[in-house]
């Protein structure tokens, strides 16, 4: 091998090197980012329920304060804590329940993260199991998507404590 075809190999060894680099680089950077969390969210609700048409229909606000209680990687760290507010709708039938609240939790740093509250179990005074989708968020949080599940308790003086479980990514 001659230095001329020496100099020649190596300037399209380094261009596929520095191809592949930028190929993993790239990939790194766009690569999701997936965790799984637990929150302890407890709120204090206001709601008016009315009969309507055979059902029972309950609508109002729930507003508190939602901690990281576990966390492996991500946006949401353990003992952060974050205030939330959600608006509710429910219908209850004798077939069942139908309830969904949509919520915004607001961190220390004042970014946020969206959620929707599902539930057809169990009762609007006494609590249940139920899912969130996590629909998305700002800051931090832009491109958050997720699924959890979570089970609701009502307590003394229009309390709500509920625990959830996440699993989530950010795009």
């Amino acid at each position: 091998m001659t230095l001329s075809t020496l100099k020649l190999r190596l300037p399209q060894r380094w261009k596929i090197v520095a191809a592949l680099s930028a190929a993993l680089w790239c990939a790194a950077a766009t690569a999701d980012e997936m965790g799984t969390t637990e929150l302890l969210t407890t709120y204090k609700y206001d709601y008016v329920t009315i009969e309507h048409a055979g059902h029972e229909i309950t609508g109002g606000s729930l507003r508190g304060t939602t901690t990281v209680t576990r966390s492996d990687v991500g946006p949401f760290v353990e003992g952060e804590s974050s205030l939330i507010a959600c608006i509710i709708y429910a219908s209850k039938t004798d077939t069942g329940l139908d309830l969904e609240a949509p919520c915004t939790n607001t961190d220390t740093s004042g970014d946020k993260w969206f959620w929707l509250a599902k539930r057809s179990a169990g009762d609007i005074q006494v609590g249940g199991e139920g899912r969130w989708e996590v629909p998305g968020g700002t800051g931090k949080y832009k491109g958050l998507s997720g699924a959890c599940t979570y089970s609701t308790r009502y307590m003394e003086d229009n309390w709500i404590v509920t625990r959830t479980r996440c699993k989530w990514s950010i795009q």
